[in-house]
């Protein structure tokens, strides 16, 4: 479960992209940093030998899974370009290994299109061709996912159906997890009559009705943690949203979004692989600024917002992993 989205853009012109994780704490994750002339390799079918490489023109800083710095699974690049792989299940089919310059792993797609593309069109140009196969980057299985792109000027889904990968343009910049973007495209339909303000009063008969508190507006929004009420429900948030003044704004507009899909512990279970029933959790969110090349985050226990500035980040050095704060507290007063 994750959600994926960009709030207004700014009066100032800048964009910010949120994101949410949730995901039992199962797998573990860290921040990462590839310099801007990381050398890449696609592996090979076995996970060990590697086939044709590849080197990144842009540095990137995003999330890992399993102290891995190239298995990225959120990030933005010194471009304004970011990606964000969330969880497919029901919704993903990987290609058999081909054994030829085509073949990519789902796991190595972050690191080398964030390494190499500035923008959501060299996305969609790198892709031509390719043939994207499923890993198991170490969680004992292959994870079905899809990856969302995003740039100052436009959205793309990268989805992976049983006759190949396809990528969509993203009109709402949104997006959560199963079924497939168009699916839920459609759905919104569904939801014409959502509106920030209260309707007006009615008549039947002789009686007049008139909304009982404010936020009538919005009744019929779905409330779950299902991916089609978050979809809808983060479109509507996003799109209803006043338009921020500046980054800061746009920062503190992405983080209130992000809270409404907070998942409370103990409230979603789910089995995961060998483990057994564990909670799913908000384990953390992302704020990317993507024209002020700023990466935020915050962990579930941690509420302190932690900022990258990639304007000011070594891309010279070797890639590295940053250890994520999880030791968060309430700060003392004296009133």
């Amino acid at each position: 479960m994750c959600t994926n989205f960009k709030v207004p853009t700014a009066k100032d012109g800048t964009v910010e992209v949120g994101r949410s994780l949730e995901f039992p704490t199962a797998m573990p994750t860290s921040l990462a940093v590839l310099p801007s002339d990381f050398r890449g390799w696609f592996a090979g079918a076995d996970g060990q030998s590697r086939g044709s490489g590849w080197t990144a023109t842009h540095g990137v800083v995003g999330m890992c899974v399993f102290d891995e710095p190239s298995v990225l699974i959120d990030g933005l690049n010194t471009a304004g370009l970011s990606m964000h792989v969330l969880y497919m299940p029901g919704a993903c089919a990987y290609q058999p290994y081909r054994g030829d310059d085509t073949d990519v792993a789902e796991t190595e797609l972050g690191a080398w299109l964030l390494g190499t593309c500035a923008s959501t069109a060299d996305v969609k140009a790198a892709m031509e061709g390719r043939n994207v196969w499923g890993a198991d980057p170490g969680m004992g299985f292959v994870p079905p996912c899809h990856l969302l792109f995003h740039d100052a000027r436009s959205s793309i889904a990268l989805e992976f159906h049983p006759d190949g990968w396809k990528i969509s343009n993203n009109p709402t910049s949104v997006a959560t997890n199963s079924p497939y973007l168009d699916w839920h495209l459609t759905n919104l339909e569904n939801y014409v009559g959502l509106a920030p303000t209260n309707p007006a009063a009615a008549r039947v008969g002789d009686m007049e009705i008139s909304p009982f508190g404010q936020g009538q507006g919005l009744m019929g929004l779905p409330g779950s943690y299902t991916a089609p009420a978050r979809f809808v429900r983060a479109v509507a948030l996003t799109a209803m949203a006043d338009q921020p003044d500046d980054a800061r704004a746009a920062e503190q507009c992405a983080l209130h979004v992000l809270n409404s899909f907070d998942i409370v512990g103990g409230s979603i279970k789910e089995a995961f692989g060998q483990t057994g029933l564990v909670d799913e959790v908000t384990v953390w969110d992302t704020v990317v600024n993507l024209t002020g090349l700023r990466y935020a985050y915050r962990t579930m226990t941690d509420p302190t917002v932690y900022v990258v500035d990639l304007k000011s980040t070594d891309f010279g050095g070797p890639e590295r992993v940053v250890p994520l704060s999880w030791d968060g507290d309430f700060m003392p007063v004296t009133a």
